[in-house]
């Protein structure tokens, strides 16, 4: 162990110590007191949670691993093979059915419904009905016209007759009913005051006098008994509500009152703190059983790899590599020379037979047909790659020679 400390390491130490001296101190939040019924209950709970789950975590942990391997190895391929066949078997001959059938079809029926029915249908509209229609409008508008010159002929002696024949004799009409209406509004007034004195007299002052005398205290007796009957009831009610309150409190919420505060209640608390602690105690024994399933699992994996896997990586290393080694040297690489020789003579062979049936070929027309004509060379403006331009020579129009 290093005692002796860097100035610098020291000096840092030191500033980190004032900072974390200087830094507030955090509050933390005090503890609720546990009771003794819950620290009897914990370890004891704990040891047999645990004794119970770790072989339940590890059966779960080996199932995660056989899922996961079976997954991978068996499920995955075998979907991505059914899918494929799925898309094989319905998915891709729906898609040329539509592509290559219904399509075609539908375009060739949109086409024949086009010129069999829409393009007659338009042709009759525009050459047929829109004329007829046109003509049926210009009918109309003429009989129209028509019509409404012989309804102002009419209208004008219908109002011919109504100014000079209906009119003044409504108004003499007129005259005479108001002269009549005057006569028998005076004869109704007087008539109307003689039935209002005796309606007054004969009715309204009995009717009055009834009322107050004799229905409105026959009217007060009532109400007044109704009153003392309501009374007696409401009294009657109260007592006996008064008592079923107490026979019901004495007899049922006592009771269950001290049930509830000290028998319930109790258990309840009892039941929460073992329901918590072995509630904490799974939790605790799952964490741990993952942790011992994960050493085992690492041990197993470790004597799998060692009793396994190291000793066929090193056949591998150290007898199929040289094997594979030499036979790579000694069998296939001279074999693919001695193919790649052969085929190269192969090559050179085809391309030389070519070679001469092109030869025969062209001598045979050569033959038949002559020489083929050479081009002309032809007189250009600019001066060819070769040549040079001089102050005696000129290539422009004018001085060309």
């Amino acid at each position: 162990m290093d005692l002796e400390k860097h100035p610098r390491e020291g000096s840092e130490a030191r500033v980190d110590l004032h900072k974390r001296t200087a830094e507030p101190p955090v509050r933390r939040e005090p503890e609720a007191p546990e009771g003794c019924l819950a620290v009897a209950i914990r370890i004891p709970v704990r040891i047999v949670v645990l004794v119970l789950v770790v072989p339940v975590r590890m059966l779960w942990d080996a199932l995660v691993v056989a899922g996961r391997f079976l997954n991978d190895a068996l499920l995955r391929p075998l979907g991505r093979a059914l899918l494929w066949l799925g898309r094989a078997v319905f998915v891709w001959p729906l898609v040329g059915l539509w592509r290559y059938v219904v399509v075609p079809v539908g375009k060739a029926l949109g086409w024949l419904g086009k010129v069999l029915v829409v393009v007659p249908l338009v042709w009759l509209y525009r050459y047929v009905l829109t004329p007829v229609g046109h003509a049926i409008a210009w009918v109309a508008r003429g009989i129209g016209a028509a019509l409404g010159w012989i309804a102002g002929g009419v209208g004008a002696a219908l109002g011919w007759v109504y100014a000079y024949l209906l009119t003044p004799v409504g108004r003499a009409v007129t005259w005479v009913l108001k002269g009549l209406g005057a006569v028998l509004a005076a004869l109704g007034i007087g008539v109307w005051t003689v039935l209002a004195w005796l309606a007054k007299y004969l009715v309204a002052v009995p009717a009055v006098w009834l009322y107050t005398w004799v229905l409105a205290p026959v009217g007060r007796a009532i109400v007044w008994c109704g009153k003392g009957l309501v009374w007696l009831a409401s009294m009657a009610v109260t007592g006996i509500g008064a008592a079923l309150y107490w026979i019901a409190r004495i007899l049922l919420v006592l009771p269950a009152l001290a049930l509830w505060r000290w028998i319930l209640t109790p258990v309840g608390r009892v039941l929460a703190v073992i329901g918590r602690e072995v509630w904490d105690a799974l939790g605790h024994a799952w964490r741990i059983a993952g942790h011992i399933s994960l050493a085992v699992g690492r041990f197993l994996g470790t004597l799998f790899r060692w009793i396994f896997v190291e000793p066929v990586r090193w056949v591998y290393r150290s007898v199929l590599t040289p094997v594979g080694h030499v036979v790579r040297d000694t069998v296939w690489r001279p074999a693919a020379e001695a193919a790649r020789s052969v085929g190269r003579a192969t090559r050179q062979a085809l391309a030389a037979a070519r070679e001469s049936v092109r030869q025969a070929r062209a001598d045979f027309r050569r033959m038949l047909l002559g020489e083929p004509r050479r081009p002309q060379p032809v007189d250009r403006r600019e001066p060819s790659a070769r040549e040079t331009r001089s102050l005696g020579s000129s290539t422009t129009a004018l001085t060309k020679d």
